[in-house]
Parts: C-alpha cells; structure tokens; sequence
C-alpha cells in the first residue's frame, strides 16, 4: 500500500530538511531527487515531482507531518471520519490533565456543507495536531463557525472545584453552560460530546439549567469533524491561557503533570511564595503537594 502525491519541487528543500529532522536515513536512488527512509516509513521524491509514501506507519507520518507541514491538505485518512452533514454541535475540552494552566471548554455549530468544509481547513481531533497547526485552525473556525468558549483560569478552577468537589460535576457544569449558549445562538439541540463520566453528570447539568437538549455522549467522538472542531477550539484557548499564565509569571510552565511540571512549580514557589500556586495550578492535583512538600 502506498500514497502518491503531486508537490512543486520548490518545497524539496524544506521537505529533506523535516526528514532528516524526523531521524531518516537519506539516499538518492535512480530518477529522485531523494528518498528516506526509518523504521515503519518510506518516503521517495521524484524528478516528475511524485512524492511516493510507504510503510505500515505511514499513516502517522501522512496526517501529523506531511499534510499539515508540506501538502497543506487534509483528506489522507478521512474514511475514518464522521462526515455526517446534519446540523450539530459538538462540545469538547482541554487542560483537565494539565496541572498548570485553566480548564477549556468549546463548543461549535455546524451544518452540511460547512462541515465538508472544517475537513477542507484541517480539522481532526486536536491531539494529532502540533500546537502551531491547532492555534492557525482555530482561528479558522473561529472566522467562519459559531462557536462559545468556557475558559476557567486556575483561581477561578480552584474555587469551583472546591465548590463542586469533584472534576467530573465542574466539567459537566462547563459542559451545561457552552451547550446552553450555543443552543440559545443557533436553535439547534443536537449535541454530540466526547464521553468523560456517567451519561447522567452532563444530563442533569442541563436539567438544572432547565436546558433541553438531544445529547450523544460517546467515546472517541473527536472521530466527528464538529466535535473535532470544539477539540481544536479548546485547545487553542488552553495554549492562550498558559502562555499569558508563563508571560505574567516569567517562567515556563510545561504541559501535563510531570516530573518537568514539579521542577517548575519548585521553583515558582521557591520566587514567589506557596500561594502564587493557586494562581498557576489546579490545586487538587498531587502533584501541588508534591510542589510544596520540597519546601
């Protein structure tokens, strides 16, 4: 099995350079202008300008490196999407494994062609996107789609989680609350979300909105381009609100809960004092008393 593919020759150059960076052995067989190769991969530049693609991870390089970096096109694997066309919204989140940074909720509205459309701009689910790539396609959506963002910085996250006592109720909550707002801006109450907890957590979110909606919850729902859109659109506000977080505070503030995420809550504290965590962090993590147990 293979992927050909057409590119102008112009883009070679950038093309042999993101080989060599990926770690691919180059060669220069007859009638190329080069080939790579790694484990899983190969990837051949013609002198016609064909560019041949094979290996049983090809895939992976196809969606995440050569679509979005050299062919700007997005349709290599798309038999796997949902391209149904009827009108939805689909409401996903980011940052909730994050320990820096705020919780993102989003969600997006669309119907028929314009949902062809989000295939076209490179919407998939945003954890197979770099973080460039996600923060151009949401500016996409962005222009062309309704769309409502919950972004709960980590002060404001503290609080709540406090008030809630548990994740699952406060994501049902900014789950409630983008559903309600986009039904309100659209009329339209169908609503897919990626599943995170119990089918009741976001029901009875609605319900005491006193919000109707008709509500699919499913595992892997990022596979429909809507709620791949959402995905992508919290994302981006989560990157947005980190960065601000690290240009406030002049210190980076990593992604995730790792042992990198404990050095830098180190020495955060170690400048500004124990309570500049509840300022940058979710607090019920372990890793906060990991962070303040150094001290």
């Amino acid at each position: 099995m293979s992927f050909v593919a057409q590119i102008d020759l112009s883009l070679s150059d950038k093309l042999l350079d993101g080989l060599k960076a990926q770690g691919f052995e180059i060669s220069q067989p007859p009638y190329t202008l080069f080939q790579g190769k790694k484990k899983g991969v190969t990837c051949t530049l013609y002198t016609s300008g064909k560019l041949m693609i094979q290996g049983k991870d090809m895939a992976a390089f196809i969606q995440f490196y050569l679509e979005p970096e050299i062919l700007n096109t997005f349709t290599y694997g798309y038999q796997t999407v949902d391209l149904d066309l009827s009108a939805r919204i689909g409401v996903d989140e980011s940052g909730k494994g994050d320990f820096f940074g705020p919780l993102c909720i989003a969600g997006v509205h669309a119907e028929g062609e314009a949902i062809k459309k989000l295939a076209e701009i490179g919407v998939k689910d945003s954890k197979k996107l770099s973080d460039i790539s996600a923060l151009k396609i949401a500016q996409k959506i962005k222009k062309d789609y309704l769309y409502h963002i919950v972004r709960i910085g980590p002060e404001k996250y503290n609080e709540l989680y406090e008030k809630f006592g548990n994740l699952n109720l406060l994501l049902g909550w900014g789950h409630a609350t983008v559903i309600e707002q986009l039904i309100e801006k659209t009329g339209c109450p169908h609503v897919i979300i990626d599943q995170f907890a119990a089918e009741h957590v976001v029901e009875r979110a609605l319900q005491r909105k006193k919000q109707k909606a008709i509500l699919t919850q499913r595992t892997k729902a990022e596979q429909d381009l809507v709620v791949a859109a959402a995905s992508i659109l919290a994302r981006a506000a989560f990157l947005d609100g980190l960065q601000k977080l690290e240009e406030l505070w002049q210190m980076p503030l990593p992604k995730g809960a790792s042992v990198k995420t404990i050095e830098s809550g180190k020495a955060l504290v170690n400048k500004h004092g124990p309570q500049v965590l509840g300022q940058v962090a979710k607090m019920h993590f372990k890793t906060a008393q990991q962070v303040l147990d150094s001290q």
